[in-house]
């Protein structure tokens, strides 16, 4: 009988120009997912999975239709799927939950797995936010906000998030994403803190956002995960019971 284990990635960006081809990329992650068809227990996609995603009451936005089918085919198959949305794909709904039947859980959730407990989150909203990212971020999770936002008209907003997103990503590519050490990166300090004053019983902090890879120990018993990206890196971390390990998806 095939070992089962759980599977973590996040910060695909799919539908990002800066990826290239479309539907390379899309075929990538979709070629990973096939990989661990039959060894995945539950698959945690911790945000940024799309670049951009706004869900209309009526209306989604088109394209990922090779993605959206194998999450489907898997969670069909008894694979639990669980999507936390993030700083990109923060206007997901009930479509693809209904759809798909797979969970969207917006913020963190603490989950005991296999005897272990986890910390996850996609990463945007732990630690000293920059006050700009803060404010944007309040933005877009209002509701009345998004209401308004939704009643512009798709060829304005697709576009303008899409170039937004390239913009942000010119940016980030003046410099190379590091790990900044456990005294100095934002989401190790956030779990430090939270190990030391709120439940010093976690296991394992899982997030993304950063686009670094990192495994880091915060005391004997937890560990830090970044995840890293899908843009060039190509990596995620499995969890089979006994150890939770980073590895990178070739072909």
């Amino acid at each position: 009988m095939t070992e089962k284990k759980i599977y973590f990635l996040s910060d695909l960006h799919l539908g990002a120009q800066y990826l290239g081809p479309r539907h390379e990329a899309e075929r990538r992650v979709v070629r990973f997912l096939d990989s661990i068809a039959d060894t995945a227990e539950e698959i945690y996609l911790l945000g940024d999975i799309l670049d951009y995603w706004y869900e209309y009451r009526t209306v989604v936005p088109r394209g990922y239709v090779r993605f959206f089918g194998t999450l489907a085919r898997l969670a069909d198959r008894g694979v639990k799927i669980h999507w936390f949305i993030g700083n990109h794909d923060i206007w997901m709904f009930d479509y693809l939950r209904d759809e798909i039947g797979m969970e969207v859980v917006d913020g963190y959730a603490i989950r005991e797995i296999m005897g272990q407990k986890f910390f996850l989150t996609h990463g945007d909203g732990v630690g000293r936010l920059r006050p700009g990212f803060r404010f944007i971020r309040r933005l877009f999770r209002n509701r009345f906000c998004q209401r308004l936002y939704s009643a512009i008209h798709p060829r304005w907003t697709v576009g303008f998030a899409h170039w937004w997103s390239a913009k942000n990503r010119e940016y980030d590519r003046r410099y190379i994403p590091r790990f900044l050490g456990v005294d100095t990166e934002p989401q190790a300090i956030f779990a430090v803190e939270y190990l030391r004053d709120v439940d010093p019983t976690i296991n394992y902090f899982v997030m993304g956002h950063r686009h670094v890879v990192a495994d880091e120990p915060l005391s004997p018993t937890c560990r830090l995960i970044i995840l890293g990206e899908w843009i060039s890196q190509f990596t995620y971390a499995v969890f089979d019971g006994d150890r939770l390990t980073i590895h990178q998806f070739t072909e």
